[in-house]
């Protein structure tokens, strides 16, 4: 969607559940190896109790919304704001959902407020990505 098609409260989602082989994966590419996420031991005597996801690795749901539904193929990520309210367990389910809140168009830019909750319905990311939506083509 172009900035001219974009209206404030467009709204989309996209879910996923997080694995132990996508946290593994996340830190094998990233090289965050935080026992946090990859050691039970280390993370059973945490104030989790048990290996969470890393938080990035949840964000990036945002990204893929962004990207492929809202405004869509061609958009480019320009920033991002995010305060990681609650953890993501392995076995969790993830809901992105980015809602436009602002448009410029003379500057062909959108705001939108991202929150990430868990299959229980509870924020576990919140914050706002601002994006520049693809051209008309």
């Amino acid at each position: 969607m172009t900035i001219a098609e974009l209206k404030l409260g467009d709204q989309a989602s996209m879910a996923k559940t997080i694995s132990e082989s996508d946290v593994y994966l996340f830190a094998g590419i990233t090289g965050d190896h935080n026992p946090a996420h990859v050691n039970e031991v280390y993370a059973s005597q945490s104030q989790f109790g048990r290996r969470i996801a890393h938080g990035i690795l949840s964000a990036g749901l945002i990204s893929a919304v962004l990207a492929m539904k809202l405004p869509g193929p061609g958009t480019i990520y320009l920033g991002q704001e995010l305060k990681f309210v609650r953890p993501v367990y392995f076995g969790d389910t993830v809901t992105a959902t980015c809602t436009v809140t602002e448009l410029l168009p003379e500057k062909n830019i959108a705001k939108l407020e991202t929150i990430c909750t868990n299959q229980e319905g509870t924020v576990v990311i919140k914050g706002v990505a601002t994006v520049m939506p693809p051209k008309a083509v």
